[in-house]
């Protein structure tokens, strides 16, 4: 049941209460008239108790909409009501059922803490006259027992005003928190539509930057082969030599076309649509080694596995990337790769026996403008891997990704 289903309900209890209590005590009343009421003198006060008591209700119900608070006229209904059905209860005790509608409307009509339990009080003392069978007048037994009923019932009347009072107490706090949370889900709300932007952000610039280093993997790797096939044809006066580089450089050029075009649809390196990642490790390995006439092996240890697709073509683009930086700089006599898979992890080590350099002394970029290690080390760190290199100057490099072990789904 929703709070405004209870307001209503609670509103109809108030506005109708009055008119059922009356209605049941002047039944009881009429019912018992000859043991409470024996002369006719009395039914007719009583009667014309009930109509006046009638005639108030009917006109609080039109003129009371206009009074929802307390306040002054509230205040004189309240009293005027008290004081016929204390003057009912002494005719009748039944009409102490009508006396108890002070109980309920205490909060609503009378202003002030103190005003409303001196209000409490005197509903009380009419419930205990009638409890008592009536007011006593000169028995000193009865008025104790008056009294005690008196006492006894505003004691009750503390206690359930009290519970109510700190059950109203938990319904704001209740209702308090529930605010608070509201505010608080508006504002996770907006938080998480503002999280959501910068995610958005986050994910184009890191497409941005995946494009990048796809774009140097492929064609800036594949031009720098194809300048190097030409470079030995314009040495070259052999025809056959010639037309050796010249196919080298045509097939280079394809193959990076080819590769710029998957880059650019975000599909997995060529070497990977058709071959699994050991083989197209090995067909990049052999033909970087007859590219650049360096000796190259490839190795694989542990069982292969069949990895998700983007973590394949991390493992393949690092590859590439540092078989490149090997031909570029490192005038190698021998290189050697080895894919490796773990319980847990896969890792890729690409050494050479070349000139060495110092790795704290490098630039964020290369003199050309390629991503070289940085970029390496952020494709691994993309995917929740790392890489590190190992080298020294003349005693060659050592550089090792290690990425965790995803399995295609």
């Amino acid at each position: 049941m929703t709070t405004v289903d209870l307001e209503q309900r609670e509103a109809m209890f108030r506005r109708w209460a009055p008119y059922f209590l009356l209605g049941l005590s002047s039944f009881l009343a009429l019912a018992t008239a000859g043991l409470g009421m024996p002369a006719d003198r009395l039914r007719i006060i009583a009667f014309a108790l009930v109509g006046a008591a009638l005639l108030l209700e009917l006109s609080w119900s039109w003129i009371g909409r206009k009074y929802p608070e307390p306040g002054a006229l509230p205040v004189v209904y309240y009293v005027i009501r008290w004081a016929i059905s204390f003057a009912l209860v002494l005719l009748n005790g039944f009409f102490a059922f009508y006396a108890a509608a002070g109980y309920y409307d205490t909060d609503e009509r009378i202003p002030g803490r103190r005003a409303r339990q001196v209000a409490l009080f005197a509903s009380s003392v009419p419930i205990s006259a009638a409890q008592a069978s009536g007011i006593p007048v000169d028995d000193g037994a009865r008025w104790l027992v008056f009294g005690g009923l008196l006492v006894a019932n505003n004691i009750l009347l503390t206690i359930v005003k009290h519970f109510a009072e700190q059950q109203e107490a938990r319904s704001q706090a209740r209702a308090a928190t529930i605010t608070e949370l509201e505010q608080a889900h508006e504002e996770n709300a907006a938080l998480q539509a503002q999280l959501l932007v910068q995610a958005r952000e986050a994910g184009i610039a890191d497409e941005r930057r995946r494009l990048a280093a796809e774009i140097h993997d492929t064609i800036a790797q594949g031009l720098t082969g194809i300048i190097a096939q030409l470079q030995v044809v314009s040495n070259a006066s052999d025809p056959a030599t010639v037309k050796e580089h010249v196919g080298r450089a045509t097939d280079l050029a394809r193959h990076s076309l080819g590769e710029a075009r998957r880059s650019v649809q975000n599909l997995a390196p060529a070497g990977l649509s058709y071959d699994g990642l050991p083989e197209a490790l090995r067909k990049t390995v052999d033909q970087w080694s007859e590219r650049t006439g360096v000796p190259a092996e490839f190795t694989l240890t542990g069982t292969a596995q069949h990895l998700h697709g983007e973590f394949s073509a991390t493992v393949l683009r690092i590859t590439q990337e540092a078989l490149a930086n090997v031909s570029k700089h490192a005038a190698a006599t021998r290189a050697g790769v080895t894919l490796s898979f773990m319980d847990d992890e896969v890792t890729v080590d690409i050494r050479d026996d070349g000139k060495g350099f110092d790795p704290l002394a490098l630039s964020a970029r290369t003199g050309t403008g390629g991503f070289g290690l940085d970029g390496m080390r952020a494709r691994a760190e993309r995917i929740a891997g790392s890489l590190t290199v190992e080298s020294e100057p003349g005693f060659g490099t050592a550089v090792s990704a290690r990425l965790p072990l995803v399995l295609h789904g």
